[in-house]
């Protein structure tokens, strides 16, 4: 029993060995080379471009106060929409002491004036009215009487508006209510009630109460490098997509191209802005990032093929047409003439006809790629046998 024992655990190691070698020989047979095959197709080409920037108003206008003072009170806030000459907010004056000293004294002035020119006027009425002074006389008089009077008033309008920003002959026109200059929404009130304000001038901007901006009117801003501004051209269709609406696209039409590069983080670039068109603008606020797809060169119904068919040598690019079947297959290089490519597949303008098969990359096998991975991981993580070395670029096919 013993003896047959032996003979069968000898007889498992021989096939256990003889299996082993067998698998090993046929792992290191030649893999059969396979190829993608592509039929070319009649498809559109378009070579595009992204460009990213923001929506915003063509015109935003700061709404400034006419007179220094406090914000006593706001009448509207961030978001309301605003026709021009609309009050948005009203400033208190606090006088300056010299100005206010100076029309006081000129007010006083003015009583003392106008009360000698009525005491003048009618001593002078009574004579003559007796017939004791020419009518030439008398008008001087009544003329003085008259301007003396205007001055009080004038006084008066002056002390007020120094005193409160406003007279009782201009409380419509105050410049101490601060009123839109266009229709439009208004987009942001730094302001708050009780701050200073202060009016623009030769020194200073002067305080801005409000910002108001037609959004009906909107521009798409962006910049777009040097190596494709060539191709621009005003009028352009643009696409726009906003990342705050995902489910929405927006036409527009390019406008404007700087003549002048900036520098972007070491790119030159250039500026462009386009006209959005928008149907209704509530949905879209100022400073929205958006992106906008620009066609810069499109061809229609033209035979195509994936580009990764196409095997370029110099100036000149050939593909390798399929003929035969089966164990007869073969492959003939030809040369072709390519149009505009999109990256992704190419134009055929000569060499090709759509009866024809192309030849593609190779099919690569799985074992094919677990032999790609073991020589792609990086050198830091394997070591070296003795008397090996590893190599120094990953496996190719």
């Amino acid at each position: 029993m013993k003896k047959y024992f032996k003979f069968i655990v000898a007889a498992i190691i021989a096939l256990i060995f003889i299996g082993t070698f067998v698998f090993l020989y046929v792992k290191s047979l030649p893999q059969p080379v396979a190829y993608n095959e592509f039929t070319p197709k009649i498809t559109d080409i378009r070579k595009t471009t992204v460009v990213t920037g923001k929506i915003e108003p063509r015109n935003e206008v700061a709404i400034k106060p006419q007179i220094s003072g406090i914000i006593s009170e706001l009448l509207k806030e961030a978001g309301n929409t605003v026709k021009e000459g609309e009050v948005i907010a009203k400033v208190k004056v606090i006088p300056d002491m010299g100005q206010l000293s100076s029309a006081q004294a000129r007010l006083r002035l003015a009583n003392i004036n106008v009360k000698q020119a009525r005491t003048d006027y009618e001593r002078e009425k009574v004579l003559y009215d007796k017939g004791l002074v020419s009518a030439d006389e008398y008008d001087k008089i009544a003329q003085a009487y008259r301007q003396a009077e205007e001055e009080v008033a004038a006084a008066e309008d002056n002390l007020q508006v120094v005193r409160d920003g406003v007279s009782k002959s201009n409380a419509s026109a105050s410049s101490t209510l601060v009123r839109s200059t266009i229709t439009g929404v208004i987009l942001d009130i730094p302001v708050k009630v009780g701050n200073s304000v202060i009016l623009s001038n030769t020194f200073n901007d002067g305080t801005t109460i409000a910002s108001v901006a037609d959004m009906n009117d909107l521009i798409f801003r962006g910049n777009i490098d040097e190596t494709e501004v060539g191709r621009l051209v005003t009028g352009m269709p643009m696409k726009l997509s906003i990342g705050a609406l995902q489910d929405k696209t927006f036409e527009a039409s390019l406008e404007y191209i700087s003549p002048k590069a900036v520098d972007n983080n070491g790119a030159n670039q250039f500026e462009i802005k386009a006209a959005v068109k928008v149907a209704d603008s509530k949905n879209i606020r100022s400073g929205y990032s958006a992106n906008a797809e620009i066609v810069l060169a499109q061809a229609k119904n033209v035979l195509t093929i994936p580009e990764s068919a196409i095997e370029f040598e110099g100036n000149d690019t050939y593909v390798y047409v399929v003929k035969g079947e089966g164990d007869e297959k073969t492959y003939e290089r030809r040369k072709v003439t390519t149009g505009l490519s999109d990256g992704i597949n190419i134009e055929i303008k000569k060499g090709l006809t759509q009866k024809d098969k192309i030849r593609g990359p190779k099919i690569i096998t799985e074992d094919q790629k677990e032999q790609y991975w073991e020589f792609s991981v990086p050198y830091e993580n394997k070591t070296p046998a003795d008397g090996q070395s590893l190599p120094t670029a990953p496996y190719e096919y």
